[in-house]
């Protein structure tokens, strides 16, 4: 029997996407988890995967349309013949090359154009040899034989710079409505604690010293277990308000906050509670860079049940996060500072990081809040912990 892909559905607020490309064509034989088509959101750009093996039959929606969610693509037609029960056909839509007949990636064109890279004259080192951010600037630091800056130099004395009205991206609407509705409708409060860094860069300097350098650890990783473990001590923070009722999941999926371009992207590490230090780190580290080029895929960004937001790599003492609807509550992680301690009547020197967790007063209480954050201390600064 036929199949119809519908449009995906990427997170509870999601009314409707974009269909930029097919990249299976009618006729196409295909394997389960290849990619049918690239989709844009408010969110991200997002391949679609064939959810079973078949042939596509049909394609009924145009590249460029914009589809809800919620409704079907085409209906099969009555007159179509039965195909075999071994293979299954698949109903898409009509195939277009990419613009200008350049395989590349939409942040990779957002990027060309606003340094006038010519993108025909590139290789691209993506999937299926697509150009990707990192290719055109590359090409970008070749023209000018200097790496970009990474900070913007002082305009010279009596300098104006002229006024620009930049238009909202889709990305950060997005962001500014969740938000919006999140400060609005959930009352937050905040519980912050500051741990000892110190076990963990010990532990990990021994155990990166091990491992190739495409593989090493993440302060982060540590900071995500170490929370996805605590979870499973308080259900209430892995949590939802859902009408009347609270749902305590019974999966502990941590949403990972990346930066991209024109903001911020949640990747979903699923089941982190049950995963290896490695494990964990090698998914968060393929889901990331698949965010900033672009190229997410519908279960890289949907269904997180907390979230951990770590802006330690940018010189933050500590924050506060707002709380990522429909989830209960969110962890801010700031930067680790050498500190001085006093220690036995003794001055040392330690390594201190502040974490503050922003929670949802409907599902939970500060005395709650604060029993999370002294598990999530003890197994921070005890990493062996993480490893059993």
């Amino acid at each position: 029997m036929a199949m119809v892909v519908n449009m995906p559905k990427l997170g509870f607020d999601m009314a409707e996407g974009t269909l930029i490309r097919w990249v299976a064509n009618e006729g196409d034989a295909i394997e389960q988890g290849q990619v049918l088509a690239e989709i844009e959101t408010d969110k991200a750009t997002v391949e679609v995967e064939a959810s079973a093996s078949g042939v596509v039959l049909k394609h009924a929606v145009e590249a460029g349309t914009s589809e809800a969610t919620s409704g079907s693509a085409v209906d099969t037609p009555g007159a179509e013949p039965q195909p075999a029960p071994s293979e299954k056909r698949v109903v898409v839509s009509t195939d277009e090359e990419y613009p200008g007949g350049v395989k590349a990636s939409p942040v990779a064109r957002r990027v060309a154009e606003e340094e006038g890279i010519d993108l025909r004259q590139l290789q691209g080192s993506g999937p299926g040899s697509r150009i990707v951010k990192k290719d055109v600037e590359a090409a970008v630091h070749q023209s000018t034989g200097l790496a970009r800056p990474s900070a913007i130099p002082p305009m010279a004395a009596g300098t104006v710079s002229e006024t620009e009205r930049i238009p909202i991206s889709k990305l950060r609407s997005a962001i500014g409505k969740r938000m919006t509705r999140s400060k609005q409708e959930l009352p937050h409060f905040y519980v912050t604690t500051e741990v000892d860094a110190g076990p963990v860069l010990e532990a990990r300097a021994v155990i990166n010293g091990a491992f190739p350098e495409d593989e090493k650890l993440s302060i982060n990783d540590f900071i995500v277990r170490a929370a996805a473990m605590a979870l499973r001590e308080f259900p209430n923070l892995n949590a939802s308000i859902d009408g009347n009722e609270i749902v305590r999941h019974g999966e502990i999926n941590i949403g990972v906050a990346v930066a991209v371009d024109q903001g911020l992207l949640t990747v979903v590490a699923r089941n982190a509670d049950q995963k290896t230090l490695r494990t964990l780190s090698a998914e968060i580290r393929v889901m990331a860079e698949r965010a900033r080029v672009g190229k997410v895929r519908p279960d890289d960004v949907e269904g997180s049940t907390f979230t951990v937001s770590n802006l330690g790599m940018f010189d933050v003492d500590h924050f506060i996060a707002i709380i990522n609807p429909p989830e209960a509550a969110i962890l801010a992680v700031g930067s680790i500072h050498e500190v001085p301690l006093l220690e036995d009547g003794a001055l040392v020197s330690g390594k201190r990081m502040k974490v503050t967790i922003s929670a949802d007063h409907r599902v939970t209480d500060g005395a709650e809040a604060a029993r999370w954050l002294q598990v999530f201390k003890r197994y921070f600064e005890q990493p062996l912990l993480m490893f059993l």
